[in-house]
């Protein structure tokens, strides 16, 4: 498959689902050859659908070329061996999306199971601040240490290759919900994951500091508006207005093929690099609706 990623090796953390399967799926159809990385190669909960297998399969399917690689990424060692094996199944690493994400509770089960009895329409709630305890907070900010992690070690092949690029999902939730006093229209918060993103934006524009002269652009993406995917579905609001993956996985692509010397160390929503434009991420996230 040839395109505008033909020639580079990319790894896509959390991939076996919704932004991350897109995400993959797209980088493959432009050309690269993508590790996907995940922790589920099996079904735990009917409500999250989706394995890394089944993602390479459907780039396999399209003539893709990737790889599955297991992963928990809050293990040092298990971020080490993602880098070696996809170096011994594809080469040195020149694209990294770092879109992997922990929201309280979210942890996979030991085995495979059914979804849990629900009263009609009851989904999870939104984890709060007096519902989080410490431990759940922190391991969000596990997942910027996984990410400051993997950026560490694919920088050198990057560095060698004469460029690459770095796409930090973000969420609007970084800015939720902004400043008080709040109605009951609010946007709602989500203290462990939003305060996780504010701090991978932040930690996405000083590698970018660091990294510009050296041809590696280093930014972070968030959705413009919602998009559905099975985890944001799993959680209680619903939206006025939806995002399509697909656009969201095109704007990724496109910041794997921008210039460090014009666009890097941004914060963006999707729509805003699609128009070209690569404005600073506003919080235009349309209000929640019929949250339970």
């Amino acid at each position: 498959m040839m395109g505008r990623l033909t020639g580079h090796n990319a790894i896509v953390t959390g991939g076996s689902r919704g932004l991350g399967r897109a995400i993959a799926l797209a980088m493959a159809a432009e050309g690269a050859a993508v590790a996907v990385v995940g922790r589920t190669v099996e079904v735990w909960d009917e409500r999250l659908p989706g394995t890394i297998g089944e993602t390479v399969g459907a780039i396999e399917d399209l003539g893709g070329r990737a790889v599955a690689v297991q992963a928990d990424l809050v293990v040092p060692m298990d971020r080490q061996r993602v880098i070696e094996e996809v170096h011994a199944a594809l080469g040195p690493v020149t694209l990294l999306v770092n879109n992997a994400a922990f929201t309280a509770p979210g942890r996979p089960g030991s085995r495979p199971r059914p979804a849990p009895p629900q009263q009609a329409g009851a989904k999870a709630a939104w984890p709060t601040f007096t519902g989080t305890p410490l431990r759940a907070f922190q391991r969000h900010f596990d997942m910027v240490h996984a990410a400051y992690d993997l950026m560490q070690m694919v920088v050198p092949d990057m560095v060698a290759h004469g460029g690459g690029a770095i796409v930090n999902i973000s969420s609007g939730a970084s800015r939720m919900p902004g400043d008080g006093p709040y109605t009951a229209d609010s946007d709602g918060a989500i203290p462990g994951y939003g305060s996780s993103k504010l701090a991978l934006e932040h930690l996405t524009q000083c590698v970018a500091h660091e990294l510009q002269d050296g041809g590696v652009p280093v930014n972070a993406l968030c959705p413009s508006k919602p998009i559905a995917t099975p985890g944001q579905s799993y959680f209680a609001a619903t939206w006025d207005e939806y995002g399509s993956d697909t656009d969201f996985a095109e704007a990724a692509v496109r910041l794997c093929t921008v210039a460090a010397a014009e666009v890097t160390g941004r914060v963006m929503g999707h729509e805003d690099v699609l128009d070209g434009s690569f404005r600073s991420y506003e919080h235009t996230i349309p209000l929640a609706r019929n949250a339970r």
